[in-house]
């Protein structure tokens, strides 16, 4: 999908490695020298979202002292990832909707519109089809999102990843932290694999950065350091 410039929506559970998914496909697009913009939908207050979004004329209210781009037209050429996209209050999604149709942005204030040239990758961890049915979600804006949908299963259900994931984290905190070569027992390898990882890869990633700090270099990791819900 990476050569394709229609929008993608990547689905699943918090932590499952969307934003990591969009940084591949990006660097595999024909997008690659150009930048690509992650902003998360909850970061800022919803009433500054437009301006974030669409950027600003300097003048156009109170507090605006100089013209500001907004991340749309900063991501021009490349790719904008909108992660948390289903937070989009309604009234700001008829707005981004004519931007992913129109590929042009109307900042505040301004009297046109700019043309742009941006990849949309969407990220959420909501059902959106269930807030569609509920209203609090647009349909048209849904349908266009959804051209290319991903979903991310989390990490219970591809347990197979697992030791392939420790082994990369092992590697790498243990360089950050210059503790030499650390390893698993096989009983703690046991205990890792049955876990259930209800943060998925993200939380992995910080249980073993957490042993990685406790254990002593070039340490075998016993189940005594993994974490009291793991053990």
């Amino acid at each position: 999908l990476a050569s394709s410039p229609l929008p993608i929506l990547l689905t699943g559970e918090t932590g499952t490695g969307k934003e990591m998914l969009a940084r591949l496909i990006h660097r595999a697009s024909n997008r690659a020298d150009r930048p690509l913009i992650p902003f998360n939908c909850t970061a800022v207050p919803r009433d500054m979202l437009e301006s974030q979004l669409f950027g600003y004329r300097k003048g156009a209210f109170t507090g605006a002292e100089s013209a500001f781009a907004g991340v749309i037209r900063s991501a021009d050429g490349g790719t904008l990832f909108l992660d948390e996209i289903g937070d989009i209050s309604l009234d700001l999604q008829p707005k981004l909707l004519r931007f992913i149709e129109q590929q042009e942005v109307h900042p505040l204030g301004e009297a046109q519109a700019t043309k742009v040239d941006v990849r949309i990758i969407a990220a959420t961890n909501a059902n959106l089809d269930q807030m569609v049915a509920a209203g609090r979600f647009r349909d048209d804006l849904l349908y266009r999102l959804k051209i290319l949908p991903l979903h991310l299963p989390p990490l219970r259900e591809r347990r197979e990843e697992i030791p392939a994931l420790l082994l990369h984290y092992l590697q790498k905190f243990g360089d950050e932290q210059r503790k030499g070569r650390v390893t698993l027992s096989d009983e703690s390898l046991e205990y890792l694999l049955l876990y259930s990882w209800p943060g998925n890869i993200r939380q992995l990633a910080n249980e073993v950065r957490r042993i990685i700090a406790l254990a002593q270099p070039d340490a075998i990791v016993t189940p005594t350091l993994l974490s009291p819900e793991i053990q």
